[in-house]
């Protein structure tokens, strides 16, 4: 993990709600088997866990919310907390999300 992403996801304070940015749509692509967001110029597809997580980002869970729901779903994935968190941090940078 490099430095800006450490950093990124460090600022990440687990009371904040993130919500999704309304230049994108998130939905699942039957056709590409996946979760993607769409958005004006064209559309970012998802791997598997990116789009469990933002399928979490409903504007209303926190990321602490987010993470618990998440732990739970996924038991047997250690560290899961971590990932989510840098995650989120990506997200932010890409403008997917606000924090």
């Amino acid at each position: 993990m490099n430095a800006a992403a450490v950093k990124s996801s460090a600022e990440i304070d687990f009371a904040l709600v993130p919500t999704l940015n309304t230049m994108f749509r998130m939905q699942w692509e039957k056709a590409q088997d996946c979760y993607v967001l769409l958005y004006p110029e064209g559309m970012v597809k998802l791997n598997g866990a990116a789009g469990e997580i933002l399928a979490q980002v409903d504007g209303q869970r926190s990321v602490a919310d987010i993470i618990a729901v998440l732990q739970a779903k996924f038991p047997d994935a250690e560290g899961i907390d971590g990932d989510i968190l840098h995650f989120l941090g990506e997200a932010r940078e890409q403008l997917w999300i606000t924090l």
